[in-house]
């Protein structure tokens, strides 16, 4: 049931995107783009200073107090990770299971990637003892253990890790003299802001965290390349770290074009229509991401309850003798097996850095909203999207599948 290379199963330029929003581009930062087609220059390597300077007091509105010039962008978190991890060196720590584009970026830098297990209540950052545990043992083994990356908003596991386990593998890290990146990509997805704490590493251990977030698909669409990164502004290495990425970036052609860099730093400003929708679409996933996960345990199965994101990460370990009857031993049958029931991408564990062996997947939310632009805008504006016909009919294909593999479902087959 494998498929072969020409399917694209487990390939890294085949892999599947971040989970989308799945609504229509904002029709002010639509406009902005259109007005600024006509400027032909691209952004200076890390961005020029207006996009900083909207970018600085994004992060200064979250805690994040910065300077435009502790500030670099770039088209995308791809190339932006990159060039962190490239000015940085030593060998790359990450939680297990982790967000699918970290560990290629890691090994196309040649470097070794380890990955670290995660607490049972959340993922994006490791247990701090196992991390411990980690460095040691790499150390011991002659590597050279330098950087951390971690996401408290996680992508897959759609978990947001507590304040208290937070600081905990901060001052492991830091005490073991590791560089941390904090991907706070999703922070603003959070489900319920005023139930949830976020606490960003940036805030507990200020000179020893680099915060990256990738703004497509939160702030901008996910069609706009767009991240920004924030250096430690009173850590000695910081200018030189800094400087070195963009010298990464400068290398890679790295830039980002001249009118998407006018609608970002607009986005950024946060002005009325895009933080409405920004709300709007949070609630709408965290309501559809909620009947997903109520989906997936009435079938047996397991998954932390989301709270961050547009996506849950389910494990199916409690149906693999259902699974094994038809042909699915591992995550990437098990891939192929829902994404052909499903008819949508449903990667399997495997691209987070999970053991092949553990039957798991990432669920997006986005599928579930509706077909077409014009059914996903009206789950957006329902009073319960639940309700609308095309809403329940995914939630029911879902419900459907994985009750399949349940215990009675498969005693009657």
């Amino acid at each position: 049931m494998r498929s072969s290379a020409a399917h694209g199963h487990g390939q890294v330029r085949y892999a599947p995107p971040a989970p989308d929003t799945g609504l229509p581009v904002v029709a002010e930062l639509a406009g902005l783009l259109a007005a600024a087609a006509a400027r032909p220059d691209a952004e200076p390597p890390g961005g020029g200073p207006v996009l900083r300077e909207a970018a600085c007091g994004y992060l200064s509105r979250r805690g994040l107090r910065c300077h435009p010039e502790d500030l670099v962008a770039a088209p995308g978190t791809g190339p932006l990770l990159a060039a962190l991890l490239a000015a940085h060196g030593g060998d790359v720590l990450m939680p297990r299971p982790c967000p699918l584009a970290w560990t290629p970026q890691a090994r196309l830098l040649g470097r070794p990637a380890y990955h670290v297990p995660t607490p049972a209540e959340c993922g994006g950052v490791p247990d701090p003892y196992a991390l411990l545990e980690t460095v040691r043992r790499v150390r011991a083994e002659g590597g050279h253990p330098a950087v951390l990356l971690l996401s408290v908003a996680d992508d897959p596991t759609g978990t947001v890790a507590p304040p208290e386990l937070v600081r905990e593998a901060c001052e492991a890290a830091v005490g073991e003299g590791l560089h941390i990146v904090s991907d706070e990509t999703w922070r603003d997805t959070v489900h319920r802001p005023h139930d949830t704490v976020f606490v960003s590493p940036g805030e507990m251990a200020p000179d020893d965290v680099t915060v990256l977030c990738d703004l497509a698909g939160s702030v901008t669409p996910a069609a706009w390349p767009a991240a920004v990164a924030r250096f430690p502004a009173a850590a000695p290495a910081a200018a030189a770290h800094r400087a070195r990425t963009l010298d990464v970036l400068t290398a890679l052609g790295a830039q980002l074009p001249g009118p998407l860099a006018v609608a970002v730093a607009h986005a950024l400003d946060e002005p009325e229509p895009v933080t409405s929708r920004a709300a709007a679409a949070n609630t709408l996933h965290a309501r559809v991401a909620a009947a997903a996960h109520r989906a997936v345990l009435s079938a047996g199965a397991f998954a932390l309850p989301p709270e961050a994101g547009r996506h849950l990460y389910a494990d199916l370990d409690p149906l693999r003798g259902h699974l094994a009857e038809r042909g699915v031993a591992d995550s990437i049958e098990l891939e192929e097996y829902l994404t052909g029931r499903l008819g949508t991408p449903v990667p399997g564990g495997h691209r987070f850095g999970d053991e092949l062996g553990a039957l798991r997947v990432r669920l997006a939310t986005a599928p579930l909203l509706g077909a077409t632009p014009a059914e996903r805008l009206e789950a957006l504006t329902a009073a319960d999207p639940l309700d609308l016909p095309h809403v329940k009919e995914a939630l029911e294909a879902l419900s459907t599948t994985f009750g399949e593999l349940t215990p009675g479902e498969g005693a009657r087959r």
